[in-house]
């Protein structure tokens, strides 16, 4: 079974081809003649050949049995990512809004979705987007810490495309709501800008410290917990993100991990930003 289902497959059949020639309905997206058809997949490493069959169902047999390959996923999301390619539109872009808002309302199901980022659309997985995740977001858009939702959109945007871009920008985030904290305290950071110690230095400041006396041993455990939360996903980074350069036997991250990370640095950033409001407040 492929990753995306055949209602999915079906309306990028259509915004492919931009529906039948003698079809009633307005066209999704561009119409493509056979040669075109063959040409927009040839650019993608995709042999069509139409021969004596229609338009559509020679495409939507393609996609079908490309969804079904092991690699399917990435090979389906770079003919979605083409199909609503800006420069296609340049003289229509009223009609790139509406491909998107078409494959949109059926990626959805499928946990996907497009978003633009620069001047293109990319494809990224909503799946990463927990209760949490979108708690973090309202927060971080609410007190208007742009630095720390711009690292946070990146790592949630690249947590399928790219595990490694994913946790270092997830480590980032940390990083960035540490120095926001900071600078709203009107503390300065620490000698070691690296996450351990930038996390360390905003508990010491909001009184979080898992060595202090008055607090129940189950809590002291759990702070201590985001101490060692921030050191693994620093710890990650190093090892496997993308910050650094890397050897011939280091092994590739999947994006399960990416959304470890990015669901851990939620949690701790989440807490990091509550606490400090609470304490403003009294």
């Amino acid at each position: 079974m492929g990753v995306f289902s055949p209602h999915t497959i079906t309306a990028l059949a259509e915004a492919v081809t931009g529906g039948s020639g003698g079809s009633s309905d307005p066209p999704i997206g561009i119409y493509r003649s056979g040669t075109k058809l063959e040409r927009f997949f040839g650019g993608l490493n995709l042999d069509l050949r139409i021969g004596g069959t229609s338009r559509v169902p020679a495409v939507h047999t393609l996609l079908s049995e490309v969804n079904r390959q092991p690699d399917g996923h990435e090979t389906i999301a770079r003919v979605i990512e083409a199909v609503v390619d800006a420069r296609d539109f340049l003289k229509e872009p009223n009609k790139l809004t509406a491909v998107v808002d078409y494959m949109n309302a059926r990626l959805d199901f499928d946990k996907f979705q497009l978003r633009k980022i620069g001047q293109q659309y990319q494809l990224v997985s909503v799946a990463t987007n927990a209760r949490i995740t979108e708690s973090l977001r309202q927060k971080v858009e609410d007190l208007s810490l742009d630095s720390v939702q711009r690292d946070f959109e990146r790592a949630v945007e690249q947590a399928e495309s790219d595990p490694e871009g994913a946790i270092t920008s997830a480590c980032s985030t940390v990083e960035s709501v540490c120095k926001c904290l900071l600078d709203h305290m009107k503390q300065p950071y620490p000698r070691k800008q690296d996450i351990s110690h930038l996390a360390a230095e905003v508990q010491r400041h909001l009184n979080l410290s898992p060595d202090r006396p008055d607090a129940d041993q189950d809590v002291k455990q759990i702070l201590g917990g985001l101490l060692n939360v921030s050191a693994g996903i620093g710890a990650l980074r190093t090892h496997a993100g993308d910050a650094h350069g890397r050897g011939k036997k280091v092994s590739r991250v999947d994006s399960r991990i990416a959304r470890l990370a990015i669901h851990s640095v939620s949690t701790v950033a989440l807490f990091l930003i509550e606490t400090w409001q609470e304490k403003k407040q009294s």
